[in-house]
């Protein structure tokens, strides 16, 4: 029987040279000039740190259309709400979501089974295993997953026939 695994991932290497671009627009914007910055990437972790509270969100939209034109979406991103602010400067953390928690993944399952498209859909650890008799059916179900607002973006994977 066909099937396929939905997760959520982040390509590692896409994001570090989304980190890097986003470092070199900083260098080059004339309203950056004299402003002390720094963009750090550690595990799947972005740490944000500038003068003031306004520069990290110029920085956070910098970032975000940095991930758009690397095929990133930015829905996987998660921003803090507000900038620590220590010393002279402000610092924003973005984390990037990796797997699909348990609670999103029961919302999906429960979007799936509402649809009454014929497939079985199960929880696997972070990821959630879509099996059917007919690749028509999967394919809905990835079309049912890539429209639902989740808050979280979904990949598909291990499609076996």
């Amino acid at each position: 029987m066909p099937s396929f695994d939905i997760v959520s991932e982040v390509d590692a290497v896409e994001l570090r040279n989304a980190v890097d671009n986003t470092k070199r627009e900083i260098d080059t914007r004339f309203d950056f000039r004299g402003v002390e910055t720094n963009v750090e990437y550690k595990d799947n972790q972005v740490t944000l740190t500038a003068e003031g509270d306004f520069q990290c969100q110029q920085m956070v939209d910098m970032l975000r259309m940095q991930l758009s034109k690397r095929k990133v979406d930015p829905a996987a991103m998660d921003v803090d709400e507000k900038a620590i602010h220590s010393g002279k400067s402000f610092s924003l953390k973005v984390r990037f979501k990796e797997g699909i928690e348990t609670d999103i993944a029961k919302k999906l399952v429960k979007k799936i089974k509402d649809s009454k498209i014929k497939v079985q859909a199960a929880i696997q650890g972070d990821s959630v295993r879509i099996t059917g008799k007919k690749r028509d059916d999967l394919q809905a179900v990835m079309a049912l997953a890539r429209e639902a607002d989740l808050g979280q973006p979904f990949q598909f994977n291990n499609f076996r026939d």
